[in-house]
């Protein structure tokens, strides 16, 4: 008897290679080190967690019911994507942000994003567009609310949907890996007098500029809507020193 997805009649030979559709772990099982990494990383990006805050191995143990060895897994991952500081005799610290790494992030963001918004200006459908129009009017409701939090949703929600638009969404992952020094200080901007109303206003340029199909013109109002967080980022850095690491200048971010 032939083994299931073999040829008929042909019997797979040991360690023969795939063949058919491909078999990949896809990592959607998650972990009880997954769910508390998940947890603090949002914690720590949305300054639920602001820098300096003690991380308490104990503490998270207890609350997640949980022993001491996914604490350290998921603080051990943090720790590499620089979000917490594990100093010797001290302890663990949610970690300032360096200034360093601001730039690179600031321009691979910009960089892809533009290209999406102009892919997504020639291949946006009817109903995505008026998705992208539902997220801003939802925005806009979080914004006569004063709710932050509901904004925040609503912001990644936007340039998730222009991801999809342009035919690509796989790279909203990768963006939002790169984005992560970056969210950290938005969420000391976003409560700013009007700045909520001004990336609201922001995006609805960018939505006209894909409904209207013109590619250019979108890839441009995108630009010019993520070089706003540079001047963002100065002007926290002012407002809120102590959440810094200055390995570079602050002067070399305003920069291009």
């Amino acid at each position: 008897m032939s083994e299931q997805g073999s040829t008929p009649g042909r019997r797979r030979a040991a360690n023969a290679g795939p063949s058919g559709k491909g078999q990949f772990d896809t990592g959607s099982r998650q972990t009880l080190a997954d769910h508390i990494y998940e947890q603090l990383h949002y914690q720590i990006t949305n300054l639920t967690l602001p820098p300096g805050t003690p991380i308490l191995e104990r503490e998270i143990a207890t609350e997640f019911n949980a022993s001491r060895t996914p604490v350290r897994e998921a603080i051990l991952r943090l720790s590499k994507e620089m979000l917490v500081e594990v100093v010797p005799k001290s302890g663990t610290f949610v970690a300032r942000i360096p200034l360093s790494v601001l730039p690179e992030a600031l321009v691979a963001r910009r960089a892809l994003e533009r290209d999406l918004a102009a892919r997504a200006a020639v291949r946006a459908t009817p109903s995505q567009l008026l998705r992208l129009r539902a997220i801003i009017e939802e925005s806009r409701e979080a914004v006569a609310a004063s709710s932050q939090a509901t904004f925040d949703k609503t912001d990644s929600a936007f340039h998730a949907e222009i991801a999809v638009m342009s035919g690509f969404p796989g790279l909203w992952k990768m963006i939002q890996q790169i984005k992560t020094p970056i969210d950290r200080h938005r969420h000391l901007t976003l409560p700013v007098a009007d700045r909520m109303e001004q990336v609201m206003r922001e995006h609805s340029a960018i939505a006209n500029a894909i409904e209207q199909g013109d590619a250019d013109l979108a890839a441009e109002r995108m630009d010019f809507h993520l070089r706003q967080l540079k001047w963002d980022i100065l002007q926290t850095i002012d407002r809120h020193p102590s959440y810094f690491i200055y390995d570079i200048d602050p002067s070399e971010l305003a920069e291009d």
